[in-house]
């Protein structure tokens, strides 16, 4: 019951770090039938072009070998020799078909999941021991899943054939008056046609079981809301942290704009609102807003700057445009230029009257 509930309770998505987690630890969704439809194709591929070369290659190896069988000892060293030389003419020919078919299974798995490399799955798990595990597998839904698929395939792969066959069933007598080659050839025929029609057969079955496989993965790696919440909270970083860290800046942006304030050319003001703190010499430019602030820090920014002689200068308009478009340690924008230089020409005519 606990487990049902904890099931219930997930019903957000997975997050990407959730299911790149999972497939580190060897969880992937993975189709058998997807590793299988690719096999049978691959075998079939090697029966259609490299059957008949494949053969005569046999051919000539046993032909080589019974045309010397009367030079094999007659003695178990002798019978052991010539038995290794014919296993060996049948690997090599059984090689290139079934490297086809191993290599068809390896894709199988590249195509639906990245290469894994874990120990993970390897580790014991009560769950692969525990009897009531065993009958949730045997009688769950997965079982019952997997029961209707299996019948589903038998029925159209039996109806495949069955066409099959049954658009052949004339020519399937004449086959026992054939002569060996005629026999193999025919054979290899039936064969391909059968084999084609399996894995037309094959096709729904197999898209069906990868769909299937990939809603219950991520349907099993589903998340509750408080999970939810850790992970962005993880990847986010704790707020009160990030609070902290935000106040101890702003606090050290502001340490920098009041030393800064006692070199400005002219603060404009809002009177009360904004202040904004710029800086300008000759060769330079355009003028620096080198501190710019709001309410309380607008304020303290007029006190440091009538303490250091600086003067202010109220425009409103053009205080409220600077604070808005010009960062710390920005020049002013061209749009400014014309405001901003009339009122340090008044700056500056002020101080050579006095």
């Amino acid at each position: 019951m606990s487990e049902q509930a904890d099931q219930e309770d997930r019903t957000e998505d997975p997050t990407q770090r959730r299911l790149d987690d999972a497939i580190k630890r060897g969880d992937v969704a993975t189709s058998q039938e997807v590793n299988t439809f690719l096999m049978l194709g691959a075998f079939t591929l090697v029966l259609m072009v490299g059957a008949a070369p494949l053969a005569r290659g046999l051919l000539t190896d046993l032909r080589g070998l019974l045309a010397h069988l009367h030079e094999v000892p007659s003695d178990p060293a002798g019978y052991l020799a010539f038995g290794r030389r014919a296993l060996i003419a049948g690997a090599l020919a059984l090689a290139v078909p079934m490297g086809a078919v191993a290599m068809a299974g390896l894709v199988g798995g590249l195509v639906q999941h990245p290469l894994v490399w874990t120990t993970e799955t390897l580790a014991a798990k009560w769950s692969r021991v525990s009897p009531m595990a065993g009958l949730k597998r045997l009688f769950g839904p997965e079982a019952w899943f997997q029961f209707g698929k299996g019948v589903i395939k038998i029925l159209l792969v039996g109806v495949a054939a069955g066409l099959v066959l049954w658009g052949d069933r004339d020519r399937l007598e004449a086959f026992a008056r054939l002569e060996p080659q005629g026999l193999l050839q025919a054979t290899l025929a039936l064969c391909l046609r059968l084999m084609g029609a399996v894995l037309a057969a094959s096709i729904v079955v197999t898209l069906g079981d990868a769909l299937y496989q990939r809603f219950r993965w991520r349907a099993r790696l589903r998340m509750s809301k408080q999970e939810l919440k850790e992970e962005l909270k993880e990847q986010d970083g704790n707020p009160e942290v990030k609070g902290r860290l935000r106040q101890i800046r702003m606090q050290r942006v502001k340490k920098r704009m009041m030393a800064a304030v006692p070199g400005a050319s002219v603060i404009v003001t809002n009177p009360t609102h904004y202040a904004v703190a710029l800086r300008y010499e000759a060769g330079m430019a355009a003028p620096v807003c080198v501190a710019k602030g709001v309410d309380a820090l607008a304020f303290r920014i007029r006190e440091v700057a009538r303490e250091h002689g600086v003067p202010v200068v109220e425009n409103p308009p053009l205080a409220r445009a600077l604070h808005a478009t010009v960062e710390i340690d920005a020049a002013v924008p061209p749009e400014h230029y014309r405001a901003v230089a009339e009122v340090i020409g008044y700056v500056m005519r002020l101080r050579r009257r006095h």
